[in-house]
C-alpha cells in the first residue's frame, strides 16, 4: 500500500494563511518539510482522503495525474478538508480525457455540500452516503469502514478504516481520544499503518484533536490489543503552528517512540 501524503498542516496552514508567530517565521525561514499545507493523502493512486483548497497546489507540486483517481473519500465537511466547488472542474468542459467517474463518499452533511457545488446526478460523478461502521467496497475491491471521530458536535465526523490486498491502514485523522463505539469496532482488528492527528503537539487536551500525549497512549493500547501488526507504524499529521514545535523539534520527540512524523510530499510503502 503506497500512502502519499500530500498535506500535512490544519487548516490554516504553516505558515499560517495571515500568521506572523515566531513559529510561521521560522517555517518561513527554514522552508523543506517545515511547510505545511492542508491535509490529505492518496492511496496507491486512485484513492483520495478529503479534497483540502490546496488540491490545485499540491498536483503541480508533486506531478500528480488527478485524473487517476477513482474513489474520494471525505471525513467530514471543514472547509480544510473539502473544498467542493473545485470538484466542478472535473466537468467535461474543463476535464479532458477522463474515463470513468468520481466516486464520492461521505456523511449527510459533506456529500450535501458537494451537491450544492456539483451535479451529482452527472455520470462524471457518483455519489455514495456511507454510514458509521458499515463496510463498504470499492470497484478495485478495497473495503473501507467508516468509523465516528470526535470532533466537531455539529456533524457526523468520520475516520476510516481501509483494507486492500491484505494491508490495513486506519485513517485517524481530524479526532481527538476515539469514541468509545470506534474502540468497540477497532476490538480484534489489526492494521498496518495508523495515521494519527496530532494537532495540538505538547498542548494538553485529547478533545477535537490529539496531542503528543494522546498519540503515544493510543499507540501504547494498539500494541498492547494487537492491533499494530508486526513491522506496523504510526505516522502523525495535522500539525498546526500553534504547538510550537518545527519538524525537527518532533521528529526528536516521536523518534524513541518509533513514531513518524509526516511532512508534505512524503510517501510512504506498507
Amino acid at each position: 500500500m503506497k500512502i502519499h501524503f500530500l498535506g500535512t498542516a490544519a487548516a490554516e496552514g504553516w505558515p499560517g494563511l495571515f500568521c506572523r508567530c515566531k513559529y510561521c517565521d521560522k517555517a518561513r525561514e527554514l522552508g523543506g518539510k517545515n511547510i505545511r499545507t492542508r491535509s490529505s493523502v492518496i492511496i496507491d493512486d486512485t484513492l483520495k482522503v478529503d479534497f483540502p483548497p490546496d488540491t490545485y497546489h499540491h498536483i503541480l507540486r508533486d506531478n500528480i495525474d488527478l485524473a487517476t483517481v477513482k474513489h474520494l473519500l471525505i471525513t467530514h465537511s471543514h472547509s480544510d478538508h473539502l473544498q467542493p466547488t473545485d470538484l466542478e472542474k472535473r466537468m467535461p468542459n474543463l476535464a479532458h480525457g477522463i474515463d470513468h467517474p468520481l466516486d464520492i463518499y461521505g456523511h449527510d452533511l459533506a456529500i450535501q455540500n458537494c451537491s450544492k457545488a456539483i451535479d451529482i446526478n452527472h455520470e462524471r460523478f457518483g455519489v455514495h452516503l456511507v454510514q458509521p461502521f458499515k463496510t463498504f467496497k470499492l470497484s478495485d475491491g478495497t473495503e473501507v469502514t467508516p468509523l465516528l471521530a470526535d470532533h466537531d458536535k455539529r456533524e457526523t465526523c468520520l475516520l476510516y478504516f481501509i483494507e486492500k490486498n491484505g494491508k490495513s491502514l486506519l485513517y485517524g485523522n481530524d479526532t481527538g481520544w476515539f469514541p468509545d463505539e470506534t474502540w468497540d469496532w477497532l476490538e480484534g482488528k489489526s492494521f498496518d499503518v495508523a495515521i494519527l492527528d496530532c494537532t495540538k503537539g505538547p498542548i494538553e487536551g485529547y478533545r477535537n484533536h490529539l496531542n503528543i500525549e494522546g498519540v503515544l497512549k493510543k499507540k501504547e493500547i494498539f500494541l498492547s490489543k494487537q492491533m499494530l501488526r508486526e513491522n506496523g507504524k504510526i505516522i502523525t499529521t495535522h500539525f498546526s503552528h500553534n504547538c510550537g514545535m518545527l519538524h525537527e523539534d518532533l521528529e526528536k520527540t516521536f523518534l524513541p517512540h518509533d513514531v513518524l512524523v509526516a511532512f508534505d510530499g512524503m510517501v510512504y510503502h506498507s
